[in-house]
């Protein structure tokens, strides 16, 4: 009896990625149920099981082809291509940028040492979680440091005094200030990324072409808005021209009148406040902004 194919995914089992990406998933329409404990589901109405897995294990998971595909944070990938004891996770392509679990890392130094540049950490001690991406970025400066590989608690470094300044993530930089820090150059900026083995069946590729469509489609609908108003046919180069990564809107006639017409734009941009005082000044009027759910182009 032949067995359908289903795609793998691998995405984190709890953290700050865990949320976004079920609700990701949810999106696209694949219905999930797990218990709190379980490591492993698989979804009723789509062929993909989902593997609930720790962050830096994913890259692993994926370039052994245990799953085919996996959402990690950029800097755990780059983390582990960088330091992978066996070579580099050659095996792995990243398909698409999510947009979720923005950050950033930056170097922090105390706020009495005399910064004048990654320069001044010649000679230095540098504390991180992310040795691989701050040796890449250290070699790249031409800068002779050593580095103390931490696990955690980095910030704490430079008060104890094991290290000059640090390397770690950044969101808004509110630890940072309350352990006396302050950062100073950003050395790699991260976001949540979807990624792929580089090898996948055809029939597996069909399933995770129709997954990566409906990705898009829910991402794109996250930075768009749908805009409906009326414009007077005088005025509606003005106002076309007005509205925000709106390429071709739609228009149409108002019954009984000639001299207005309903303007229908999906716009690719945020729509704010002055925007739409903007287009009310250019003539426009019954402005209205939905939000999208799904978008297929």
């Amino acid at each position: 009896m032949s067995t359908e194919p289903r795609l793998q995914i691998a995405i984190q089992k709890s953290g700050r990625l865990y949320d976004e990406s079920i609700d990701l998933l949810k999106k696209c329409g694949i219905s999930l149920t797990r218990s709190k404990d379980q490591l492993f589901c698989k979804s009723g109405n789509f062929p993909v099981d989902v593997f609930f897995v720790r962050d830096d294990d994913i890259p692993a998971f994926v370039s052994e082809g245990v799953c085919q595909i996996g959402i990690v944070g950029e800097n755990v990938l780059i983390e582990k291509q960088a330091t992978a004891q066996d070579g580099p996770l050659d095996a792995i392509d990243t398909l698409l940028p999510l947009g979720f679990g923005k950050c950033r890392l930056s170097l922090a130094v105390p706020h009495d040492f005399d910064y004048d540049g990654p320069a001044s950490l010649a000679g230095k001690t540098i504390a991180t979680s992310y040795k691989g991406i701050l040796k890449q970025y250290l070699d790249d400066q031409g800068i002779k440091a050593k580095i103390v590989t931490m696990e955690g608690a980095v910030e704490i470094a430079p008060r104890t005094g094991l290290a000059d300044a640090i390397c770690d993530l950044v969101s808004t930089g509110a630890t940072l200030a309350t352990n006396g820090l302050k950062e100073t150059d950003i050395v790699f900026e991260s976001q949540s990324v979807l990624i792929q083995n580089t090898s996948i069946d055809a029939d597996i590729q069909d399933i995770l072409d129709r997954l990566v469509l409906r990705l898009k489609g829910v991402l794109r609908s996250r930075s768009s808005k749908y805009i409906m108003l009326h414009s007077p046919v005088s005025k509606l180069d003005d106002i076309r021209d007005a509205l925000p990564g709106s390429e071709s809107p739609t228009i149409v006639p108002l019954e009984g009148t000639d001299d207005r017409v309903a303007v229908h734009a999906v716009c690719d941009e945020a729509v704010f406040w002055d925007t739409m005082e903007d287009l009310k000044a250019k003539g426009a009027s019954a402005i209205l902004v939905l939000p999208i759910e799904k978008m297929l182009d």
